[in-house]
C-alpha cells in the first residue's frame, strides 16, 4: 500500500527544534520582549512569513529584522556546537525501503546545508523546500508536489512529521501520516499513527 516515504526535516530527522527554541527565546529577551515557551511553540513547523505574521500580531512595531539577526546568529552558533540526527534516522534511511523525499518549510539553502552537515543528503530522491511551493504547510501543496515528483499517488505515500502544522499538511494531501512529536506535545489529531520514535512509527505503518 506504500510506494514512497516522505520526511519532514527539522524535528523529525534532525534535532534542530530545541536549538531554534533556545535561540528564539534569547533573541526576544535581547529585544526586551521575553516570550513564553508556549508562544514559541506556536512558531514550530511554520514557514518564516507565517511566523512573522504571528510575531507582528503579538508585538506590533517590533523590529523583526533585528530580532531575526539575533535569532539567526544564536541558532547558527548553537548548530555549530553540534547538529545531531534524531534516534533511528540513520538505521531507517539505510534500509531504503521505498523512494524517499524531504518535505520541509525551511529555505532551500538552509535545508541543503543541514542535510550536508549531517550527511543525510545522499538518501533522498527529491528535496522540497519553501521556495518550491506557493502555499507552504499546513497547506497540502508541498506533499502533493513530492508525490508528483516521485510519480506516486499521495494516498500511497507514508509521511513522517513531528509538528501539527506538518501533520495537517500531509493529512490534507491524502497521505498516511506518522507523527513523532518533538518539542511540542501532540494528541495526533492529524495522524494515522502517533509514535514515540521513527522506528516505532515505521512498525505501526507496517513497513518494517
Amino acid at each position: 500500500m506504500i510506494d514512497a516515504i516522505l520526511f519532514d526535516l527539522d524535528g523529525t530527522l534532525i534535532d534542530t527544534e530545541k536549538h531554534a527554541l533556545k535561540a528564539g527565546l534569547e533573541a526576544f529577551s535581547k529585544m526586551g520582549h521575553p516570550r513564553s515557551v508556549e508562544f514559541m511553540h506556536a512558531l514550530v513547523g511554520v514557514d518564516l512569513p507565517t511566523a512573522s505574521e504571528i510575531i507582528a500580531q503579538a508585538l506590533p512595531g517590533l523590529d523583526q529584522d533585528l530580532l531575526n539577526d539575533h535569532w539567526r546568529k544564536g541558532y547558527r552558533a548553537s548548530l555549530d556546537d553540534g547538529l545531531l540526527v534524531k534516534p533511528d534516522v540513520r538505521e531507517l534511511l539505510t534500509l531504503k525501503l521505498r523512494p524517499m523525499a524531504i518535505v520541509t518549510s525551511s529555505g532551500r539553502e538552509e535545508a541543503h546545508h543541514k542535510l550536508r552537515l549531517t550527511g543525510l543528503d545522499s538518501h533522498f530522491d527529491h528535496i522540497i523546500t519553501l521556495q518550491d511551493v506557493t502555499a507552504p504547510k499546513p497547506a497540502p501543496e508541498p506533499y502533493l508536489l513530492a508525490a508528483r515528483l516521485l510519480g506516486v499517488a499521495p494516498s500511497r505515500c507514508l509521511v513522517f512529521e513531528d509538528s501539527e502544522t506538518g501533520a495537517q499538511a500531509a493529512h490534507l494531501a491524502g497521505c498516511i501520516v506518522v507523527q513523532v512529536p518533538d518539542v511540542v506535545p501532540s494528541q495526533g489529531r492529524w495522524a494515522h499513527h502517533l509514535a514515540t520514535s521513527l522506528m516505532h512509527g515505521a512498525r505501526l505503518a507496517g513497513i518494517v
